[in-house]
């Protein structure tokens, strides 16, 4: 065989070798640093998994699938160069990010490179904006707003009730909806207010609720400032009551704010830790000493919704891709995904739970 002839059947023996060990990049991120970083861990061991099991039954068209992980610590400016650094690896998906103000610009820059995402942020305006390649698996704060604002009515009849935020596009859209569901059944807080998230000393804001006898506050932000919010109320006598949004399913709140945490309350969308089709998933990650809880399943799921997706588009480029996405039922450990014409899921649920010694379910 002559210099070149070998030459070429090497090349040739390197580009088959080069599209056998070929990857479909897919990202996630969210706060994998900072004070909400159990949250990203969450997400992290979720989609990990889910990868794993994905590659284990042949991968996606055929292809191995390799997770990229970004950590926006819940910034929005830090998630807008994830994105990009995202788009620069050449990401053909993307499940995230977390707090709504940070995906709501990072969605833009995957838009404009045509990357589909999933997310579970929850403002409205995530989906609002006429962006075609973001796919919300979880509902929104005017639907769990009115559930919680609903229960709050019902279940705390002639008890004055605080609604605070923490100044976040997630929290303020929640705090808001939750306000308008109280006044629509007739209800007026007796306080409106905002804190800022991160700080150490909320007493001002305790002071405030003793001093009008409010023993009840709904509140929109993150689990970290309920638990020091709790723990501040215990040292001044107010056994205060706590109805939050989806942030407050992270264990993170029980260790952290010890057994005041029995008093919150929050709206999430059914258990599916509870769902008979997601047991093999739910007992592989208990076998792994993870306990499925949060936002674990939906980091699964998405990475099911994608993979599922290209099957059906035959394709895991954009044009194709998106169309699977916007037209398809898919069937996830969270249950059936489909979405409408702004992205959201057709179905969305949100139940009441309460954390009761360690554990959260739903109230009877």
């Amino acid at each position: 065989m002559n210099r070149n002839v070998l030459l070429a059947s090497c090349l040739s023996l390197m580009t088959v070798a080069g599209a056998a060990h070929a990857e479909y990049l897919v990202g996630i991120a969210g706060p994998m640093t900072g004070q909400y970083a159990s949250a990203g861990d969450q997400i992290r061991e979720g989609a990990q998994q889910a990868v794993a099991d994905i590659n284990a039954k042949g991968g996606v068209l055929g292809q191995k699938i390799k997770l990229v992980i970004g950590d926006d610590a819940c910034d929005p400016k830090q998630a807008v160069s994830v994105a990009n650094t995202m788009v620069d690896k050449g990401i053909v998906f993307m499940h995230g990010h977390w707090c709504s103000s940070s995906t709501i610009p990072a969605s833009d820059v995957y838009n404009e490179a045509q990357i589909p995402m999933a997310t579970v942020s929850t403002n409205p305006k995530v989906t609002s904006r006429g962006l075609k390649n973001i796919f919300r698996i979880m509902g929104s704060d005017d639907q769990q707003g009115a559930v919680g604002g609903t229960y709050l009515a019902t279940h705390f009849k002639g008890q004055k009730i605080a609604v605070i935020d923490d100044k976040s596009a997630y929290g303020q859209g929640l705090a808001d909806q939750t306000a308008k569901a109280l006044k629509a059944h007739g209800v007026t807080p007796a306080l409106r207010d905002s804190i800022t998230a991160g700080e150490k000393d909320y007493s001002s804001l305790i002071s405030k609720l003793k001093a009008d006898g409010i023993s009840v506050m709904a509140y929109g932000g993150y689990h970290t400032e309920v638990a020091l919010i709790l723990r501040q109320a215990q040292q001044a006598g107010l056994k205060l009551t706590v109805m939050g949004g989806d942030t407050m399913t992270n264990s993170e709140l029980v260790t952290a704010a010890g057994p005041a945490s029995n008093n919150v309350l929050f709206t999430f969308a059914p258990d599916p830790r509870k769902n008979p089709e997601a047991a093999a998933v739910v007992k592989e990650f208990r076998d792994a000493k993870i306990e499925p809880e949060g936002y674990v399943m939906y980091a699964y799921a998405a990475m099911q919704l994608f993979a599922d997706a290209a099957k059906q588009a035959g394709s895991v480029k954009y044009a194709p891709l998106q169309h699977a996405l916007a037209n398809g039922t898919y069937n996830t450990v969270i249950g059936k995904l489909a979405f409408d014409a702004h992205g959201n899921d057709k179905s969305p649920g949100f139940v009441v739970y309460q954390w009761h010694n360690g554990k959260y379910d739903t109230v009877k």
